[in-house]
């Protein structure tokens, strides 16, 4: 027959059809479907409902009465295609019991082997006792295990579990409520993991080990994972239905840990079971659920499940046919007859490529003996029903997608959808309206539905096989990490070996070779608020540095107002001659000056210089030696404050009177002692470390005189050159020792400052990554290069509750290219390398306390450490760690923390309005 009669002939019965629809009384026909038609804003309003009720399921107040459970299930991660090995599944959810055996192969190709046996659940097994149940599991198990030869061998086992249950671990489940038809006596309430090794433990030639027990939501979007890393959301829809998704782990009120993800057994099939979809609910789902083994519960389910949908169908065929709009009002024993009409009738009769043959066949089957209107209309009923299902569905599904996306801050999304269940595999029509209407509802999200090959009892291997591969990385991680923790034990000892070392560098005949210098700073005194006056300061320890115009008010209006430029120190000049750094210093002196306009005031000057340097008085000091990247010739030995003053000569255009050379420490000190009369310690945290200290003279024999105090700048940062500390630096400790400026030199400095501590991250996930625990194996070009990982970066990573997806963007902006597991363990290392840091910074601080209160006799001490510095004033965890570790290891000390607002700078102009007041004293 010609193409063109064929299209006139299919048009002209299309054209029939919908005639006969709307002639057939049809307004009577769309009286009973109305409710059942969804908009799309009715559909975005049950997608916000839904948003809200997951949103209760998550918090831990709500989540007890929430309808939707949101039931944590500890699967942490996704496949990333390096599992391998030889798992057994366990698929318990139907009237068919499902083992598999599933071989993964780590050949690069992500390649898999199934083999699996099927058999049935008998009725009296469903609705008997646990026992029954589980020894027939194991029962079966053991069949397939002889089967396959597989009885020699030890093997990982996972559980698909199709039920609600309450997890708090992988290996662990309490059902909550059987579903399904299934209602076995004496398990609710219980785990299951542990009926199901009761069991086998009856079978002696059975060894396996149970690994995880999932979901079948859960497995089927592990199986579409396997195949597809974008896989994040299971999806099933047949008998029943339900949905899971990772969810952030800051999210889950439930599960202790802020860190990572884990997947979210949503349960959603008792969504309405509160009364959320009561609006929407048609007198046929009202009286389609009294009927119902559970009528009250799984509500949503009710209204979008393959195993409801035929009975939907039945019972708006029986009214319509009551009321004379159906096979001329004749009520067959088939219409009357509960569950006769079945799913796999509403699919046949949705066929329409087949025309009206389908649906009058299986009508005629039914002893309903059909019209061809009669026909039409059954069709009508059948698309509608199904479509709400679709539709709902999709509005559901919309709400994941939508907190997905927004979990992960993106204006637009690509993921992929799991999905698995007869409804969507076998209805001819469903799968393109639920494609159709989450297009429509979520136009953000670019979404792929991938069915799962293999279906969740795959997924239950696959979820074994990657909680083996995370056990051995955790092993390995661990291995990796261990020589980096420092128990109590070390700390104490840590501390005693620092106090040592402060008593050396103060005696006269150990000083020279000690490592800890104690140099004397000949700052005799802290403020007493008498001081006053301009002042100005130069604070170099750094890429930067600053200059400043401090202006000091005494009486009961005391106060001091700071004006400063900061400028910047050229590698080149940080590196250069000593006569080009201190040109530099005084060509922005000089700007500065011509800044403020007092390029012509002979002004007093305090200079913050944050090296160490051996000091005869107040106003010489002679750098020991440069830290920090500084590498200036002809400096080492030499006086930094004639240095100075020879540079403004040679600029010949001022003259200043430099009264102090002080550390930065120091200078910290005295702008906390400003503000607290207790402050007699300073601490630096940031690019370099170091802590000062008012030492007793007659304790600091270097020094002539026993009358008073002074400052001691112990220049702690060289602890350990000596040796002493070598059993706890790390392989990490030495690469970045030996790759530095001063190869075995501050090699306390270079494991506790910022200058130090992104290199040793660096280091540690190089050799991770070496290891394939990280990014794949692959050591990106970016990782390859020194200083790359900066310490501000541990700062942005280690902030609590940072969302993953921020992580992996601070990552991306290193170039690096993480998955979220990479991220959770870069943000482990970040968090082991700053804790250790501070932890060891807490033990040298202690040992300064105690000497304090040794040196005032007291049984209990009360002081306050001034404190300044990136690593100790940005990082989110650094001073807290700190802080607690002083407190544990100087426990008859209680110390107070006072930051430094307005740094070394206002220090310096307050060592040097000190040192003038006592000038003046002097003289009188």
């Amino acid at each position: 027959m010609p193409t063109k009669l064929i299209v006139c002939g299919v048009k002209q019965q299309l054209n029939r059809c919908f005639w006969v629809v709307w002639h057939l009384p049809s307004l009577q026909v769309d009286r009973y479907l109305y409710q059942l038609r969804l908009s799309d804003d009715v559909l975005l309003d049950v997608t916000a409902r839904f948003q809200a009720e997951m949103g209760k399921g998550l918090a831990r107040d709500t989540s007890p009465t929430a309808a939707v459970k949101m039931l944590p299930s500890f699967v942490r991660s996704l496949p990333d295609g390096s599992e391998k090995g030889d798992f057994l599944a366990l698929d318990l959810g139907g009237s068919q019991f499902h083992i598999h055996w599933v071989k993964e192969f780590d050949d690069g190709k992500q390649s898999s082997q199934l083999e699996s046996k099927s058999y049935p659940t008998p009725k009296e097994v469903m609705q008997g006792n646990g026992a029954e149940l589980f020894d027939y599991i194991a029962d079966c198990l053991s069949d397939f295990m002889e089967t396959k030869n597989l009885k020699h061998k030890k093997l990982p086992l996972g559980f698909t579990f199709s039920f609600p249950c309450k997890q708090t671990k992988l290996e662990e489940g309490v059902l909550l409520a059987w579903t399904k038809h299934f209602r076995v006596r004496g398990v609710q309430d219980t785990d299951v993991v542990s009926s199901l090794h009761r069991a086998l433990q009856k079978h002696q030639d059975i060894d396996v080990d149970v690994l995880a027990l999932v979901n079948d939501t859960v497995g089927t979007m592990m199986t579409c994972g396997y195949d597809d890393q974008r896989c994040e959301v299971g999806l099933i829809i047949g008998t029943g239905t339900n949905a899971c998704y990772m969810e952030e782990m800051r999210h889950i009120d439930l599960v202790e840990g802020d860190e990572g993800r884990m997947c979210i057994n949503t349960e959603w099939g008792a969504f309405g079971d509160d009364g959320a979809l009561d609006d929407l609910r048609t007198e046929f789902d009202r009286e389609l659920d009294l009927g119902s083994l559970n009528p009250g519960k799984q509500l949503f389910e009710k209204m979008i499940s393959s195993l409801y949908l035929g009975e939907l169908v039945r019972l708006i065929l029986l009214k319509m046919t009551k009321e004379g709009l159906l096979f001329n009002g004749k009520v067959s024993t088939a219409l009357l007859t509960k569950g006769k009409i079945e799913m796999k009738h509403v699919s046949a009769m949705e066929k329409y490529k087949e025309g009206l043959s389908n649906t009058k066949e299986i009508l005629t089957e039914l002893k309903l003996f059909p019209s061809e209107e009669d026909c039409v209309a059954v069709q009508h009923v059948c698309a509608v029903v199904s479509s709400r299902s679709a539709k709902l569905c999709a509005a559901a599904l919309a709400a994941i997608l939508t907190r997905l996306r927004e979990n992960k801050q993106l204006l637009r999304m690509r993921t992929t959808v799991g999905i698995d269940g007869g409804l969507y595999k076998t209805h001819p029509k469903f799968a393109g309206r639920l494609h159709r209407a989450v297009g429509r509802l979520v136009p953000a999200c670019e979404v792929r539905f991938l069915r799962s090959r293999g279906g969740s009892g795959r997924g239950a291997a696959v979820v074994a096989a990657v909680a083996r591969r995370l056990a051995a990385q955790r092993r390995r991680l661990h291995t990796a990490l261990a020589a980096l923790l420092l128990p109590p034990a070390i700390l104490w000892e840590l501390r005693d070996k620092m106090r040592a070392e402060l008593e050396h560098g103060l005696k006269r005949e150990t000083q020279a070779q000690a490592t800890v210098k104690m140099l004397p700073t000949f700052v005799r005194g802290t403020p007493d608020g008498t001081e006053k006056g301009k002042f100005l300061a130069l604070d170099l320890g750094g890429t930067n540095f600053r200059v400043l115009l401090v202006k000091i008010k005494s009486g009961r209006r005391r106060s001091v107002q700071m004006y400063n430029k900061i400028f910047a120190i050229p590698l080149e000049i940080m590196q250069g001659t000593g006569e080009e750094l201190f040109d530099h210093i005084v060509q922005c002196l000089a700007d500065f000056l011509e800044y403020m306009g007092i390029k012509g005031a002979r002004l007093p000057l305090g200079f913050t210089f944050s090296f160490p340097c051996r000091q005869a008085s107040i106003d010489k000091g002679t750098l020991v030696g440069w830290t920090k990247g500084f590498k200036a010739t002809d400096c080492e030995g030499e006086d930094v404050v004639d240095m100075l003053r020879e540079a403004i000569r040679r600029r010949n255009e001022f003259d200043l009177d430099i009264v102090a050379v002080v550390n930065d420490t120091v200078g910290t000190m005295m702008t906390c002692g400003y503000e607290d009369p207790n402050c007699e310690i300073g601490l630096i945290a940031g690019t370099g470390t170091n802590v000062c200290y008012m030492e007793d003279m007659k304790n600091i024999e270097i020094v002539e005189g026993n009358e008073g105090k002074m400052c001691i700048n112990t220049e702690w940062g060289a602890f350990g050159d000596n040796g002493c500390i070598d059993y706890i630096r790390t392989k990490y400790d030495r690469e970045v020792d030996e790759g530095s400026l001063n190869p075995g030199k501050q090699r306390y400095e270079k494991m506790t400052s910022g200058m130090y501590l992104g290199e040793i991250v660096r280091q540690i996930l190089i050799d991770l990554t070496k290891q394939g625990l990280l990014f794949r194996g692959h050591i990106s070009e970016s990782l390859r290069k020194k200083g790359i990982f900066e310490t501000k970066f541990l700062s942005q990573i280690e902030r609590d509750r940072l969302a993953l997806p921020q992580v992996r963007h601070v990552l991306r902006q290193l170039g690096l290219d993480s998955t979220c597991e990479d991220s959770i363990i870069v943000k482990e290392v970040c968090a082991a390398v700053s804790t250790r840091a501070a932890r060891l910074c807490g033990a040298g601080l202690a040992a300064v306390v105690e000497k304090k209160r040794e040196n005032q006799g007291v049984e209990r001490l009360q002081i306050t450490v001034g404190a300044d510095g990136t690593l100790y004033k940005l990082h989110p965890h650094f001073s807290r760690i700190l802080q607690e570790t002083v407190k544990e290891l100087a426990p008859q000390c209680d110390v107070s923390f006072m930051l430094s607002e307005d740094g070394s700078g206002k220090g310096a102009a307050l060592i040097t309005a000190v040192a003038k007041r006592l000038h003046n004293v002097g003289q009188k």
